[in-house]
């Protein structure tokens, strides 16, 4: 038996246990854009070796787990290699599959993360979350990050990810990085970020640490993106785009030591996982 199977075989008499899956675009209102996430809604935490197992066999970006519970949700996020401690469009997923299918009347949500507690709130057609602002630190660019890019970034800032920030939209477009050496760096993630021509930010994110070569859409990263340009621009409120190839819409706003992130979702698929 494959260790994969092993960790998803969870009850001793064998029966299948089915957990109600969503498979939800997020920061887009389109079916083929913005970043898939899988969001599972249990009934009782499984162990965590099956919550990674069925994170794996899904192969998203982000596999959410969500858990009613006492003042709200509990909410854990799941890469197919590794548990993360912040993870936005699996939250803006999770919170929607809760307002659609959980609990169409409520108008709020809080989770509890490993990162903090999350607050979401519907506003119209949008689904908005309130996340903690990350400080940055300026420093020299690594070679690892040089070489990873092809190119050397104008500034380099450090916190959870390294930030490497460009002059023009259209070099973030052009970048073609060599994952394997970006994959040295210590750090979660390399996000590359410029001026936007039709935004006020543009952005691409790549975790080939956590086995994502480039992620889609990245709603984490702009706890530390939204207080870099809203200090930079002079404004508060942004709207960010995502350069992937599925690409993503996110519009945010600096509210001090927190971050608004905001977007749209859409249901791709619905069913159950039988493990």
């Amino acid at each position: 038996m494959r260790r994969r199977d092993a960790a998803l075989r969870t009850t001793p008499d064998k029966r299948a246990m089915k957990i109600p899956y969503y498979q939800i675009n997020a920061f887009t209102r389109s079916m083929t854009g913005g970043n898939p996430a899988g969001v599972c809604a249990l009934d009782a935490w499984l162990p965590d070796n099956a919550l990674q197992a069925i994170a794996a066999e899904n192969g998203l970006s982000e596999t959410a787990f969500f858990l009613r519970q006492r003042g709200g949700y509990g909410l854990r996020w799941f890469t197919p290699t590794v548990e993360v401690d912040l993870c936005g469009h699996a939250t803006l997923a999770s919170a929607y599959a809760i307002f659609k299918y959980i609990d169409p009347k409520a108008g709020n949500i809080v989770f509890a993360t490993q990162g903090g507690q999350l607050s979401v709130v519907r506003q119209g057609e949008l689904i908005s979350m309130d996340f903690p602002a990350w400080t940055l630190k300026r420093v020299d660019a690594p070679d690892a990050l040089i070489q990873g890019l092809g190119v050397t970034p104008k500034e380099v800032w450090l916190g959870r990810d390294y930030i490497a920030v460009f002059d023009s939209q259209d070099q973030i477009a052009g970048l073609r990085p060599e994952v394997e050496h970006l994959s040295h760096l210590d750090c979660l993630g390399i996000c590359t970020t410029a001026p936007g021509q039709d935004a006020d930010f543009v952005s691409r994110f790549f975790a080939p640490r956590a086995g994502i070569a480039e992620d889609p859409v990245t709603g984490s990263v702009h706890a530390s993106l939204v207080p870099y340009w809203a200090q930079r621009l002079g404004k508060p409120k942004l709207r960010a785009l995502q350069l992937s190839s599925r690409g993503g819409e996110l519009f945010c706003e600096a509210r001090g030591e927190r971050v608004g992130i905001a977007g749209h979702a859409v249901l791709y698929l619905e069913g159950l996982i039988h493990c």
